[in-house]
């Protein structure tokens, strides 16, 4: 199969019609036929990735594709805290947080959390997109609105269809399109909640809370920021977008993840005490879920508190993160509006994001592609991310390369 025949068919065998739930499954080929070509970019089994450079294949390659923000994931403080924690308390809850998954560090961990992001409370997930769905499907009724941005997590989306209520979205960071928004769902009636990305996972833009926030007041709404990628990374000491923009107060609730800086996995909601208890008895994902097993817990705890007491790696991840987006600009490559230690690199066209990609990985430098539906047709690109572990020559090496791979795709000058 040709890669521009693959690339257009690749989403239709989804909608097969056939008396056997099981003829879908069987006539998706795409990804046989991308894997025929070399050209499938999902699903590769890391030998070992504990930093900057990882292990594929038998062989070493930068790793330009990891959420291991601050590089926490390889601490050994970070790991031993976990090690000990299983030792002493196993390595499940064995049951939900209603009932007999609520262990002392849980607690703990909540009230670090919240005193983390100012806010009065929190409450911890078993995982972020558990998080997002328990929040949304907690709060919104059935005459309720969620206005979500049109970049927001697959997460919010998917939380806010299982909702009862309506779910409309605003194009991404427009202004005028939220109030028009915003406008409408107040004739609709019942209450509105405003759902943005902090640090949008993809392009590594942030949300304008200065202007988004003022609209949502007036609206009489509420403002709720998956500040998933946000968290550990921008703001004073890493406590996120809100706090970057000192609009810590005027942020209703906000969401964290700890499969990003926090070096485990996981998820948490912040906000008024009294709406958390809430969410703690109407999150169905929570309540019916096993809870996060101790081990994770304590290395988030770990996490947590090397990030307060070594306020220069992230000082390191933001002398990375300019050095690596200044880089690619100057050779040419489009990294749209990225601010933070995630840096699009915007090709557009799918065929040449593949071979971009691929070319990149056998040069020894490790990115995530991202194609529609993940972005907007014609806005392929190459998902690109640092670490405060990264050395200044593992960038300048991949700069190098990328220059070489890109140049010779004839993707820059």
């Amino acid at each position: 199969m040709e890669l521009t025949e693959l690339l257009e068919r690749r989403f239709q065998t989804a909608e097969t019609v056939d008396a056997d739930i099981f003829a879908k499954a069987h006539a998706f080929d795409s990804a046989d036929a991308a894997r025929a070509l070399g050209l499938y970019p999902y699903f590769l089994p890391l030998e070992n990735n504990d930093g900057p450079v990882a292990r594929l294949q038998g062989r070493q390659v930068i790793m330009l594709g990891s959420n291991n923000y601050l590089g926490l994931t390889a601490d050994p403080r970070v790991r031993e805290a976990a090690a000990q924690a299983a030792r002493a308390l196993g390595t499940s809850c064995t049951g939900s947080r209603l009932l007999n998954g609520t262990f002392c560090v849980h607690e703990r961990l909540e009230e670090r959390l919240a005193a983390f992001v100012g806010k009065e409370a929190a409450l911890v997930f078993a995982t972020g997109y558990q998080t997002n769905l328990g929040v949304l499907t907690a709060l919104l009724g059935e005459h309720d609105t969620a206005v979500l941005d049109w970049h927001d997590h697959a997460s919010l989306l998917d939380g806010a269809r299982l909702a009862r209520g309506r779910l409309v979205r605003f194009r991404h960071n427009d202004l005028a399109d939220l109030e028009r928004v915003l406008a409408e769902a107040r004739q609709h009636g019942g209450g509105i909640l405003v759902v943005v990305d902090g640090l949008y996972s993809m392009e590594g833009d942030l949300a304008p809370l200065p202007e988004i926030a003022p609209l949502v007041r007036a609206a009489g709404a509420r403002l709720f920021v998956d500040d998933a990628h946000g968290l550990g990374t921008v703001g004073p000491g890493g406590r996120g977008t809100a706090a970057h923009y000192g609009l810590t107060d005027q942020v209703d609730l906000i969401m964290g993840t700890f499969s990003k800086s926090f070096a485990s996995v996981g998820g948490f909601v912040a906000g008024p005490a009294r709406v958390i208890d809430y969410i703690r008895h109407f999150g169905r994902p929570m309540l019916f879920s096993a809870s996060l097993p101790p081990p994770n817990v304590a290395a988030v705890d770990a996490a947590l508190t090397v990030l307060l007491e070594e306020p220069e790696r992230l000082e390191r991840l933001h002398a990375n993160a300019a050095m690596w987006r200044a880089g690619l600009r100057a050779m040419g490559f489009e990294i749209g509006r990225a601010e933070g230690p995630i840096v699009p690199v915007i090709v557009g066209d799918e065929a040449r994001t593949l071979w971009l990609w691929r070319s990149l990985l056998d040069a020894g430098v490790y990115t995530n592609c991202v194609l529609y539906p993940a972005v907007p047709r014609n806005r392929a690109l190459l998902r690109t991310s640092v670490m405060a572990t990264h050395e200044p020559a593992h960038l300048a090496r991949a700069l190098e390369l990328f220059e070489t791979v890109g140049r010779g795709l004839g993707i820059i000058g």
